[in-house]
């Protein structure tokens, strides 16, 4: 919903999010607390959260940050497991998607964990313009490693490499994971792929045949970060990755997973 123009009535955010609960997701990217002034559309993430019915689901709830006191906010809400920081191997990309360079990142992270490990909780960081940049920053799968193994000595666990800008080939997508998942076996990487709608089943396939077992997906392909440059392709569909998967690999409800799809038609 980020990056739509237009706000979307929180009772409208509300209803869509709950349908998506319903589904059976592990977990669900569900808002941000950020700067109402950098990410008009997420002003309202802590009044979306007081509206959903969270007894009847086990999917957990992942809320983004960008500093210190976005943690605060969002971990004063208990219903909250997940903190998610966009970390780019870009320098450029991360001054201009979070107004901070990567050393001060480092320290965001490092701010952020302690306050999520104190709270009982666990972060997420997204290694975005994980596959590349159009900035000519630095870009290899040592500069990914360097980074991920730089992170993790705070501890962090779960990593998403993000392909923010659409340019992941499945060369790219094979050689990072194959690479980076045997050398950090404790570590969940995962993919948060953006696609074109007749490149998404090749990008699927090589993360798949690498090792990956952890994929974020919109629905319809809806999303992206606004930061990024003006033509960024579409997040990966969730429902062209149950096409891949299917459902029952994936434990999510089908009849559940359609009326979400349905309900997207009202929100998009």
């Amino acid at each position: 919903m980020q990056g739509r123009h237009d706000f979307i009535p929180t009772e409208t955010k509300a209803a869509y999010i709950q349908q998506l609960l319903a589904c059976g997701f592990d977990s669900l990217d569900f808002g941000s607390f950020v700067s109402p002034k950098a990410i008009p559309q997420m002003r309202d993430t802590a009044e979306v959260l007081s509206r959903l019915d969270l007894s009847a689901t086990a999917t957990k709830l992942l809320a983004i940050v960008a500093n210190r006191r976005g943690a605060e906010a969002a971990l004063s809400h208990p219903e909250i497991q997940y903190l998610g920081y966009p970390f780019s191997v870009s320098e450029t990309f991360q001054l201009r998607n979070t107004n901070a360079t990567l050393a001060e990142s480092v320290d965001r992270v490092k701010q952020i964990q302690e306050l999520t490990v104190a709270a009982g909780k666990e972060m997420v960081v997204y290694l975005s313009m994980g596959f590349g940049n159009p900035y000519g920053d630095p870009w290899n799968v040592e500069v990914v490693e360097q980074w991920v193994s730089r992170l993790a000595e705070l501890d962090i666990k779960i990593f998403q490499l993000s392909d923010t800008i659409g340019v992941s080939a499945p060369a790219s997508i094979s050689y990072l994971f194959s690479s980076l998942i045997p050398r950090y076996p404790n570590l969940e990487i995962g993919a948060h792929l953006h696609t074109t709608p007749n490149t998404w089943e090749e990008k699927i396939a090589a993360a798949a045949a690498a090792g990956c077992q952890r994929y974020d997906g919109a629905i319809r392909g809806f999303g992206g970060c606004p930061m990024a440059k003006d033509d960024l392709t579409g997040n990966m569909p969730t429902e062209r990755l149950f096409d891949y998967f299917g459902f029952e690999a994936t434990g999510v409800s089908k009849d559940a997973f359609s009326l979400a799809m349905a309900s997207s038609l009202t929100v998009f």
